[in-house]
């Protein structure tokens, strides 16, 4: 599925760096503002446990693991919402992606320059929120002039709209997010129709000195960034930039020992995507022969002719059945020959909402 998270951040928070270290895609990182202008777009592996043990059972020729795209976007500044620094090439970048990581500077360091002076996560963050709804703010106004005289006109629809577009300014000019405000399902249609960047979920990221990643419960500004999210009901991973550009050098049971020598359980990469998933409502199945055992991205709630599509458009158009066993299932009977006796592989139909985990063979005619 093509979707992909937008990591931003202000100018020197480790942003650039911590995309350089889960992509190793090598963007520009330097000690001064506006060093990545153009987005840099990484694509990164999904690590999935499940992956390699279908791959143990199942002997496949390959297997391919599924995989998430990131853009890094260059430092936002106060004052992007009415252009300065690169402010409205940053927010049409912004506007491309699904999902927001805002990487927050939790770490102390006299030899990396803030753009403001000073290390405060808040400020930081209210920062680039505020740029996000003055830049909202603008798009709605310019609408609202326009639907209330079609409201006054008794189009019900423009009426509807009205009361939404009235909300939300209300809602910027408290300054306040969109993705706070509380609409009914049908609302909700028609905000997505207006792409608000503060409408995009957000997970915030708190980037922390190397020595202080065992210890971060008791790092203050990790603290702060962590009450302000709760507000929003938003999630907070904290990393270090620094130990994942380490990390990324390393592969098989190097990284596995530099991890457990850390004393960490999994790398800021495994955590970001884990996040991220959660955030957009994603979720993995896989499909597993002697060709290739294969994990696909897919939208939690979908059916099975959707999850088919994924493959291809024909899987879709023809689709017949889904011959279907959890991951756990077919793990416990150790072949799928064996998950058949046991009565665990179903035959599920269109109607059928595929689960993360399951194990799929499309049936299908064209």
């Amino acid at each position: 599925m093509a979707l992909t998270a937008g990591i931003v951040g202000l100018p020197n928070v480790g942003k650039s760096t911590l995309f350089n270290a889960i992509t190793q895609a090598g963007a520009e990182s330097a000690n001064y503002p506006f060093c990545t202008i153009d987005p840099n777009v990484g694509i990164v592996e999904v690590p999935d446990y499940r992956l390699g043990k279908l791959t143990e059972l199942v002997k496949p020729k390959k297997t391919v693991p599924t995989a998430f795209e990131f853009t890094d976007i260059a430092g936002i500044v106060k004052g992007a919402s009415k252009g300065e620094g690169l402010g409205n090439q940053f927010l049409s970048h912004i506007r491309q992606v699904d999902a927001i990581c805002h990487v927050v500077r939790c770490f102390q360091d006299e030899n990396i320059t803030h753009v403001s002076g000073t290390v405060d996560p808040i400020s930081d963050i209210e920062t680039i929120n505020l740029e996000l709804i003055l830049a909202d703010l603008e798009t709605v106004t310019k609408r609202i002039g326009r639907v209330e005289k079609l409201a006054k006109q008794k189009d019900k629809e423009a009426a509807i709209e009205y009361d939404i577009l009235a909300k939300l300014q209300h809602a910027f000019e408290s300054e306040k997010p969109a993705r706070v405000v509380e609409f009914s399902d049908e609302q909700l249609k028609i905000v997505k129709g207006l792409h608000l960047l503060t409408s995009k979920p957000i997970l915030y990221v708190a980037n922390v000195g190397e020595d202080e990643l065992l210890d971060a419960d008791n790092n203050e500004n990790v603290k702060k960034v962590r009450e302000f999210a709760a507000n929003e009901e938003a999630e907070v991973i904290v990393i270090s930039a620094k130990v994942e550009s380490e990390i990324a050098e390393l592969e098989g049971e190097e990284k596995v020992e530099f991890l457990e020598e850390l004393g960490i359980p999994e790398s800021g990469l495994d955590q970001l995507i884990k996040a991220t998933y959660s955030l957009l409502g994603l979720a993995t199945y896989f499909t597993a022969g002697e060709q290739e055992v294969r994990a696909w991205t897919f939208k939690k709630g979908i059916k099975a002719p959707q999850a088919a599509g994924i493959i291809h458009s024909d899987f879709e158009r023809g689709f017949i059945r889904a011959e279907t066993v959890s991951y756990d299932d077919l793990v416990d009977a150790g072949t799928m020959g064996a998950a058949r006796e046991k009565g665990k592989v179903r035959l599920e139909g269109k109607d059928y909402l595929v689960q993360d985990g399951d194990v799929i063979h499309f049936r299908f005619n064209v």
